[in-house]
């Protein structure tokens, strides 16, 4: 089965119609701090990934919130197995997604040879930058392929049609992030595992977002991961935000 079920969420907010393609559950959160712009500690793991002619994304995981999905991100980065991997679906103002060996959606599995259960943190939500696994029918289909998120900022007025067709729950604080930083607010909700975040090379993610595509959105010219490797951060500057990178804000 093809992973479609992202851009058919998209799809179905941006057209006012009910959401398809994966089923929502009620979500309702307690007023938790949001996690996604929180600097990881001294020695840390850390995962770099770099990207052909392009440049470095480095991300920050969440073990403690999402312990299996973290662990198969970084064991499978361990192996080599995202090494020269493309990125297959490139959506421009939404994510790039990557993590197939096939290369073209169809593929992929988990350090245990088959789909997972990776869970879902309300707390870690897709703002720009935000690392989370694509899936075909819910969290329990997770495997190896991966989406990075971008996306233009969101208003209340939008965030209020997303709540009311997708049984959403936004946070004041989750509100206020999507409104000044953007992200794809329809995809919270439990649906999908968000397990990480970009500290650096946000402006190497939007440049991938906005390469040429053809058919099923895959870059008419390959983008590759050169290498994947697992790292200790090392207090290096972070740069979680648009506004960090000339040109992107």
């Amino acid at each position: 089965m093809k992973y479609r079920c992202l851009a058919a969420a998209m799809s179905a907010v941006m057209l006012g119609a009910a959401f398809t393609g994966c089923a929502r559950k009620q979500v309702k959160l307690d007023e938790q701090p949001i996690l996604n712009y929180t600097e990881p500690a001294q020695g840390d793991e850390i995962v770099r990934i770099t990207v052909k002619d392009y440049g470095d994304i480095v991300v920050r995981l969440f073990p403690d919130e999402l312990p299996e999905a973290c662990e198969n991100f970084t064991e499978l980065a361990k192996s080599g197995y995202y090494d020269e991997l493309i990125f297959h679906r490139v959506i421009e103002n939404f994510m790039i997604q990557g993590g197939d060996p096939k290369g073209d959606g169809t593929g992929g599995e988990s350090i245990w040879g088959e789909k997972f259960d990776g869970g879902s943190c309300e707390q870690i939500i897709h703002l720009p930058g935000a690392l989370a696994y694509a899936n075909s029918q819910g969290t329990s289909t997770d495997g190896s392929q991966f989406y990075i998120v971008t996306g233009d900022a969101v208003d209340d007025e939008y965030l209020g049609k997303i709540a009311e067709q997708g049984n959403i729950y936004f946070t004041e604080e989750a509100k206020q992030l999507y409104a000044q930083h953007g992200g794809t607010p329809w995809l919270d909700g439990g649906n999908y595992t968000v397990f990480g975040q970009v500290i650096d090379g946000l402006d190497v993610v939007y440049e991938i977002s906005h390469v040429a595509t053809g058919e099923n959105d895959k870059p008419k010219q390959a983008v590759y991961i050169e290498k994947m490797t697992v790292e200790q951060y090392d207090g290096s500057p972070i740069r979680f935000y648009k506004s960090d990178y000339a040109g992107l804000e």
